[in-house]
């Protein structure tokens, strides 16, 4: 994570933008949300925009627009090619899991969608099962909507949150050890929202 961060205060806006939205699409869009990390590359997103590399208002647009877009790609998919798609290698592996999404979607419909966005699989997957069970599109988008209103924005202004320490400490202390700080603040929120989604997974 250090790295990464020093690597993006080396990146042009222009660069940082066009790859944290294409991770949030591809997360949503092709079922890789257990691999490709949206949530981290939208907090990361923040924390570009708390320092000065990109503007926060087209960081927070753009990964909303990529988190509903990407969902809805999902959706398409599921619905045109919902039983191949979920029987395919790399979901077969998490079965489980999918058995539970399914679970999940029969019990609260609509609902399932928005909450959905906000756990890692979940959010991979609840576009194309809710595709693949025929829920009707204009049901989905509502809720695909809102998920991605709240989650974009969310994950966006925790990691500019999270950013505001190095311009705290950078001044005083240098680069190296304002880097550090922003780095420990994004790893405990990262955590922190694994943890929580581990909880609510117990509660269930």
């Amino acid at each position: 994570m250090r790295d990464l961060l020093d690597r993006l205060l080396n990146l042009p806006g222009t660069l940082v933008y066009v790859l944290v939205t294409l991770v949030v699409f591809v997360e949503d869009a092709l079922f890789v949300g257990f691999v490709l990390p949206g949530e981290t590359a939208a907090i990361v997103g923040g924390v570009a925009a708390s320092l000065g590399h990109v503007s926060l208002p087209v960081m927070i647009a753009l990964v909303v627009a990529a988190a509903i877009i990407g969902d809805t790609v999902g959706y398409e998919v599921g619905k045109r090619f919902g039983p191949r798609v979920l029987r395919s290698r790399p979901l077969r592996r998490h079965q489980h899991r999918l058995d539970r999404a399914r679970e999940f979607l029969a019990r609260r419909g609509g609902g399932a969608v928005f909450l959905g966005r906000f756990t890692a699989f979940f959010r991979a997957v609840m576009p194309a099962l809710a595709g693949a069970a025929g829920m009707r599109y204009r049901r989905f988008l509502v809720y695909n909507v809102a998920g991605g209103l709240v989650w974009g924005a969310a994950c966006v202004l925790a990691g500019y949150l999270a950013g505001r320490s190095y311009r705290t400490v950078e001044p005083y202390l240098g680069r190296g050890t304002a880097i550090v700080v922003v780095t420990i603040a994004v790893v405990a929120l990262v955590l922190w929202r694994i943890r929580a989604r581990r909880q609510r997974r117990d509660e269930e």
